[in-house]
């Protein structure tokens, strides 16, 4: 149990639990959705030519039907934790999550394997939004800031390994195993919380889950003219990760004639998320979130420009791509994590819908654009990195507005340690 101080001044992990358990735990939470990523990429073709799909581009939604299940999602789990509690949801959703990864496993035609990645994600979209509550009920301020870059730090080692252990698996067994495997995963994560996590929203912090209070909470969120801008921004930047995240299998094995390559240059460039994540979570207290998340997208933007005259100039091969992908994942690692902090800053009771919202606006922001990036796939890298140059431009432009046009500030140092501000405007 939270003593009264913990409950009015959250600083550290539920009590039972250290913080690198917590951080491990919480990293496992938000690492299943990049596993029922990731470990699929190298499978698509096999997926396509067993299920009997024609057009290589329609193979991509096996990946964008699942993230639109998680933004979906999103919007009910975090009113439904405020209400009832973190630990509650987060085992029903395991259930879940368990069941859409079987028909999966045994679907027979890519219909009924694209209904259960819809329901996957549905299910799967507990695991982020439960779990950001979760740190939000015991940090703020720039400390969760640092909570979530060390989650991040743990979380990156999943997409660095899991096409290789996509590839591994295919190696000694069909796609459907990929599925079994993960299966497993979700079973042994959900036996650890149902051991070690305790509740971590005391009783005197729940919401109402009235139509009222739901809809006064989401106006809330939905007003406050900095978390607004941060969540649109984070949502528009992240469709070129996305639009990264379904080309890239056939930018290995179409642009490059790389297909051997791939498990191996997809950890090159992901591994850059770990170490941006480091780096940000030991910077983050001594410059703030704000400064470093807004520099970061006025790298990306500026790399992303480098990259489109590389590559109209004829000068686009492996290496380059690999290098200039490696710094954009890089400034995603220090973006992704502070505008996730600053949107949720100012909210203490309905957390759980804050998430939500975050989460949900995001996710099917990401996924409408960075879909729309892998439809436009033309056997080049061109149309990926226009994406990246034109949504981090746009991202640029939200911040500064929401920012009043002041960029580079932060507020108080002590303020942001001990968790005390929170912005009230709404203009």
């Amino acid at each position: 149990m939270h003593s009264d101080k913990q409950k009015n001044h959250p600083h550290g992990p539920p009590a039972g639990m250290g913080n690198l358990e917590f951080v491990i735990m919480m990293a496992a939470l938000m690492s299943i959705t990049a596993l029922s990523i990731d470990t699929m990429l190298p499978a698509l073709p096999q997926i396509g030519a067993d299920l009997h799909v024609a057009d290589a581009n329609d193979r991509q939604n096996i990946i964008t039907i699942f993230l639109l299940g998680l933004g979906i999602g999103s919007l009910v789990y975090g009113p439904l934790s405020d209400r009832f509690g973190r630990r509650r949801i987060l085992m029903a959703a395991a259930c879940l999550q368990i069941v859409s990864t079987l028909i999966c496993a045994l679907a027979t035609s890519f219909p009924i394997l694209l209904g259960a990645r819809l329901l996957a994600g549905l299910s799967v979209a507990s695991c982020r939004v439960v779990a950001m509550s979760i740190v939000r009920d015991c940090f703020r301020g720039d400390a969760m800031a640092r909570v979530m870059s060390l989650i991040m730090v743990t979380f990156v080692i999943v997409p660095v390994l899991a096409p290789s252990v996509g590839a591994l698996v295919l190696l000694v067994a069909p796609w459907r195993w990929i599925f079994g495997l993960l299966l497993v995963m979700i079973a042994l994560l959900a036996v650890w919380q149902f051991l070690r996590l305790p509740e971590t929203l005391p009783p005197e912090s729940r919401s109402a889950i009235g139509p009222r209070d739901l809809w006064a909470t989401f106006m809330q969120v939905v007003t406050n003219r900095n978390s607004i801008g941060h969540m649109l921004a984070s949502g528009i930047m992240m469709g070129g990760l996305i639009g990264f995240l379904v080309s890239i299998q056939q930018i290995f094995f179409d642009v490059f004639d790389a297909g051997e390559y791939f498990s191996i240059g997809f950890a090159a460039i992901a591994i850059w998320m770990g170490v941006g994540s480091l780096m940000n979570s030991r910077l983050v207290e001594r410059f703030g979130a704000r400064r470093l998340s807004q520099g970061a997208v006025l790298v990306l933007v500026a790399v992303s420009l480098l990259h489109c005259a590389i590559i109209l100039a004829g000068h686009e091969h492996l290496l380059v791509f690999i290098v200039i992908q490696s710094i954009t994942t890089t400034c995603f690692s220090f973006s992704g994590a502070n505008f996730s902090s600053i949107s949720l800053e100012p909210f203490t009771k309905g957390a759980g819908l804050a998430a939500s919202v975050q989460a949900a606006l995001t996710t099917l922001l990401s996924t409408v654009l960075g879909g729309l990036v892998g439809a436009a796939f033309d056997g080049t890298v061109l149309p990926m990195s226009l994406g990246f140059l034109a949504f981090g431009a746009t991202a640029l432009l939200l911040i500064a507005w929401a920012e009043r046009w002041k960029l580079f500030k932060r507020p108080g140092l002590s303020a942001l340690r001990e968790g005390k501000y929170i912005f009230s405007d709404r203009g």
